[in-house]
């Protein structure tokens, strides 16, 4: 299973995770897919922006990591996404944040995401959503008990 983070801050919110979400859907290896609330988030990193939508999804998939992140990188990319602003405004955002229990650290993939541990946004819908998978809760809840994070995050019903 793997679990990744979507946020969009730009235009359409809803609209762009959506997109993303039946793209995932869609796709021909996804055998199953769980989907998060969406919640609202304040941004993160210090560039003056509009709050986010963020959500996550645990999708079982029978793509290798390093596919699923070509899949989500063509996702961003038909959502007009760009990396002008490190931390800053984006259309749509897709992180992989675990890959079931790999760790993988390659140029192009961290998994888990290195910046997962500090973002409230990521790990509380992860939470939501992880179900049966004890070993994900245990490390999120971890995370979440230890994290400085304390953004503003609403789950929307």
């Amino acid at each position: 299973m793997a679990y990744l983070s979507l946020g969009s801050n730009v235009g359409n919110r809803r609209k762009h995770l959506l997109y993303a979400l039946a793209q995932l859907r869609a796709d021909h290896a996804t055998v199953s897919m769980k989907t998060a609330h969406f919640y609202i988030t304040e941004p993160v990193g210090g560039v003056v922006q509009d709050n986010f939508l963020n959500t996550a999804v645990a999708i079982d998939t029978k793509r290798s990591a390093e596919s699923l992140l070509a899949l989500v990188h063509q996702i961003e990319q038909a959502q007009h996404r760009h990396r002008f602003i490190h931390w800053g405004p984006r259309t749509m955002d897709l992180d992989i944040i675990f890959y079931g229990d790999e760790h993988i650290n390659t140029k192009t993939l961290t998994v888990p995401h290195p910046e997962a541990p500090n973002r409230r946004f990521v790990l509380e819908p992860i939470l939501e959503i992880s179900g049966d998978d004890r070993a994900i809760q245990r490390q999120v809840s971890d995370w979440l008990a230890e994290t400085d994070d304390h953004q503003q995050i609403n789950k929307l019903s």
